[in-house]
């Protein structure tokens, strides 16, 4: 009965991948910023005292496994979640971690 629940391959890899996204603090903290109110990378960077570079990989990491999107507002760009399964996920594991 099992294994007629399993997903195809490329499924899992695909899962698997964006946990790894999951794994790094930084892109946690992101995350968890975001997960309150939509932000621009000066905002972020300033927040977490990082550079404003740093912070715009990590984004790009981010929205490459469309867990975060922007919109632009005229030369700057305003971060939020993709959408509410990220703040699922998120606090889930944040609810695990805490028990």
């Amino acid at each position: 009965r099992a294994k007629n629940h399993l997903l195809d391959d490329n499924t899992y890899m695909d899962l698997s991948e964006t946990f790894k996204i999951f794994g790094n603090p930084t892109r946690l903290k992101i995350l968890s910023l975001l997960a309150v109110e939509d932000l621009c990378v000066c905002d972020i960077s300033e927040v977490l005292c990082m550079s404003q570079s740093a912070v715009s990989h990590q984004l790009s990491t981010l929205r490459s496994k469309n867990l975060v999107k922007y919109t632009k507002e005229g030369k700057q760009a305003r971060y939020s979640l993709a959408d509410k399964h990220v703040i699922e996920i998120l606090n889930i594991g944040i609810e695990h971690v805490l028990e």
